[in-house]
């Protein structure tokens, strides 16, 4: 089996519920097993700034489903979830975005993989560091000492409920 990052993002109609949600559908979606699940983690929104904070967090699953394929599963997903694409960056119910599969290296139209630019994103990369913290980034480093280099103070960590 292969292991699958996938970080999952929104900030519309109640976004900790529909991240909450989101977790517990991957969890019940045939071909994918859940490893860990990272805690929810709140950001300001990155390149259209005229919309509410995000809520985020970052699953690890095991799955048979090839990198291709689990893609489009994600978004089929989001599609469930009433995701709209009017334009980039705009405001959204649900963001599923495949991070890594397995070390893959790939690069299609669809599909970029390692995703990259997650080291970029705090909001990928703290809940990164908090369930895989040895992680290896392309850039050679684990998540852990990425983000002892590159703090990301506008990400928070919320609490458990």
């Amino acid at each position: 089996m292969a292991i699958a990052l996938i970080a999952l993002g929104s900030n519309l109609q109640q976004p900790q519920t529909q991240v909450s949600n989101a977790i517990a559908t991957l969890a019940n979606t045939p071909g994918l097993m859940l490893i860990k699940a990272s805690s929810l983690y709140a950001t300001a929104p990155v390149g259209y700034d005229n919309q509410p904070d995000f809520i985020n967090a970052v699953v690890q699953v095991a799955t048979e489903i090839p990198a291709p394929q689990l893609m489009q599963l994600l978004l089929e997903i989001e599609q469930t979830f009433g995701r709209e694409r009017p334009f980039p960056n705009a405001p959204r119910i649900l963001d599923l975005d495949l991070l890594d599969y397995d070390g893959m290296q790939l690069d299609t139209e669809l599909l970029k993989l390692p995703h990259p630019r997650m080291h970029e994103r705090g909001f990928v990369i703290l809940p990164l560091a908090e369930i895989v913290p040895d992680f290896i980034l392309p850039q050679g480093q684990t998540v852990v000492e990425w983000t002892t280099e590159h703090p990301h103070d506008d990400v928070r960590k919320l609490n458990s409920n």
